[in-house]
């Protein structure tokens, strides 16, 4: 290594810019900090070893008469014996070398840079704080991509290191087992029908991310579900969660019945805290018999876990978990009556999966019935992704969920928003 052109790396105490003024950084500022991070901890392999043994071609002569074959008639040009031929034999003979001292001296200061390296490598405090900053540089990413704050000649390169401090970050995380944390989320509650106002506590296992496997990202919660919990909680009526909320009757269950799905439900927590905000307004008898709460999902890591956070919440089993494919759907008990209730969080991360759950959520929901028409509510929080590969895909929804009075007012009731609220 040229200690010259190839410096030993900075650590990254020194080297990582501040995040609270990381808006203020250009794109060449923050690429050599990431740069400084890979070849710290993910440096490319080295070079091989200059060999001290050297092989040095030989020459050995051999002679060797070379005649025409007999069988061949003599042309009359080429009767006498040809010339000797000489044929050189290349023998390749291991001779040692010394190398120079200037050599031997590189060699050494090359040894004793990497064991700065190796010190640095393995300094746990130094270690963390990269990983808390390309944590922290994540959090901030919408900010560095603000069109008020990043010149248009820069976007492209600005997405693209953000995409490259996301993948180190998964290194990082990668390279060391993950370990399961449990988290425990307190949501204030709006009020019951006997007064109290305790909060609803909600207990979650969030499993590690199967690094093989992306569609395992239900084992973790996401903060839109907790946002959509947050809400429910505060104001359950406004979610048809109250004794007095009008449920719907008929097909979609019985009068005061409440059929409640969440789709792509993960950990469980808006089916959790559904079960706990009912729960309230009730005592657990009447709140088994007058609700059906299904919380569904694809991945059979993430049911597993689904099913854990439900039995470490309840003495009783008031979340019935099934597995649903929004491609292949299987319409069978218990999703084989519409929900007057469907909620969905954070559950669009591949670009046709808005419009396999407008699929579901029209066979699934309750039509509306009687002269109000009142039917079923789907409730769905996404987040709204401006860069890296999840960009764009809100328009999504958007796509396949036409707006409210977009219709001509004829024929069968259609699927569509009626409200969009944007949260900070």
């Amino acid at each position: 290594m040229d200690r010259i052109n190839h410096p030993l790396p900075a650590s990254p105490t020194s080297s990582l810019p501040p995040l609270a003024h990381i808006s203020q950084r250009t794109s060449a500022e923050v690429k050599a900090a990431l740069d400084n991070l890979r070849a710290i901890y993910f440096p490319p392999p080295p070079p091989p070893a200059p060999s001290r043994i050297i092989k040095v071609p030989k020459r050995n002569p051999k002679l060797r008469h070379l005649i025409h074959d007999i069988s061949v008639p003599d042309s009359g040009y080429a009767s006498a014996e040809e010339e000797d031929v000489e044929e050189t034999q290349i023998v390749e003979e291991p001779v040692t070398v010394s190398l120079s001292p200037e050599a031997e001296a590189h060699d050494a200061a090359d040894e004793n840079e990497n064991e700065d390296l190796d010190i640095l490598r393995s300094d746990t405090f130094e270690r963390t704080f990269a990983i808390k900053w390309l944590t922290g540089f994540a959090a901030r990413a919408d900010l560095w991509l603000d069109p008020d704050i990043c010149p248009p000649t820069e976007e492209a390169a600005r997405a693209a290191l953000i995409d490259a401090a996301a993948a180190l970050l998964s290194a990082f995380v990668g390279g060391e087992p993950e370990a399961a944390v449990t988290r425990t989320f307190s949501f204030p509650f709006g009020c019951s029908a006997n007064g109290e106002k305790a909060p609803i506590t909600v207990e979650l296992n969030d499993a590690p991310l199967l690094s093989e496997d992306h569609t395992s990202v239900g084992l973790q919660c996401w903060a839109s579900s907790i946002l959509l919990a947050e809400r429910m909680a505060a104001d359950s009526g406004s979610f048809g969660l109250e004794p007095d909320s009008d449920t719907g009757a008929g097909k979609g269950g019985r009068r005061g019945e409440r059929r409640i799905l969440e789709l792509g439900a993960g950990t469980g927590l808006l089916s959790i805290a559904t079960a706990k905000i009912l729960e309230r307004h009730g005592d657990s008898e009447v709140a088994a018999a007058t609700m059906t709460i299904v919380a569904t999902d694809f991945h059979s890591d993430v049911l597993a876990n689904l099913q854990k956070n439900i039995d470490a919440n309840f003495d009783w089993d008031p979340v019935d978990v099934q597995p649903l494919d929004w491609e292949h759907p299987v319409y069978q008990a218990p999703l084989d009556e519409p929900f007057r209730v469907i909620l969905a969080a954070d559950v669009v991360y591949e670009p046709l999966h808005a419009a396999w759950i407008r699929s579901c959520v029209e066979q699934l929901l309750l039509k509306p019935q009687g002269e109000d028409g009142a039917g079923g509510v789907f409730w769905m929080i996404i987040a709204d992704r401006p860069s890296g590969r999840h960009a764009g895909l809100a328009d999504t929804v958007f796509d396949v969920f036409p707006k409210s009075g977009s219709g001509d007012g004829v024929g069968e009731w259609d699927l569509v928003i009626l409200d969009v609220e944007h949260l900070e």
